[in-house]
């Protein structure tokens, strides 16, 4: 493996897509930090998933969305992310089958760890969420990107509630 080290950022910047140095506190970079903490999350309740487990494989698919999504954050727009009307369209399709028996209440986590690891997740999406409406203004980020995560911390809640035990 080579060095993953490069002593480029030691003094408060970084880079992004088009090679533009911007300092580390820029909103870009803490939205992607946002959504790359939401990987890492996802990343955690997919772990705790029995392998057969066929939410395991939705939510590794939602941690490449993210992956573009940073993509797009990370370009101020340039990078597009395909597909994802249709993919808040499935997500909105699961939340009605996970939740079609429930009706709608707050809940404290920690019932479970996978369903306390999914409301941790919820939370990150939300965040994260609010960072890139932050970002709207002043960079160009797509109407169908900020829909993709309003959608996701619906959906991660009504996942949680199905791993309640």
């Amino acid at each position: 493996m080579s060095k993953i080290y490069t002593r480029q950022g030691d003094h408060g910047a970084t880079q992004l897509l088009a090679h533009e140095r911007v300092s580390k506190t820029d909103g870009r970079i803490e939205a992607n930090g946002e959504i790359d903490e939401l990987v890492a999350v996802l990343g955690m309740a997919r772990a705790q998933m029995a392998e057969a487990d066929a939410h395991r494989a939705q939510l590794a698919h939602i941690q490449h969305q993210l992956m573009a999504v940073m993509g797009h954050v990370a370009s101020s727009g340039a990078v597009a992310v395909s597909g994802l009307a249709d993919e808040v369209a499935q997500m909105e399709a699961q939340i009605d089958s996970l939740s079609a028996d429930a009706p709608f209440r707050f809940v404290v986590p920690g019932t479970t760890l996978v369903e306390a690891t999914l409301h941790l997740a919820r939370t990150k999406a939300r965040t994260a969420e609010r960072r890139l409406w932050g970002l709207k203004g002043q960079y160009v980020i797509g109407d169908d990107v900020l829909m993709y995560l309003n959608r996701l911390s619906d959906y991660l809640f009504a996942l949680a509630t199905h791993y309640v035990g």
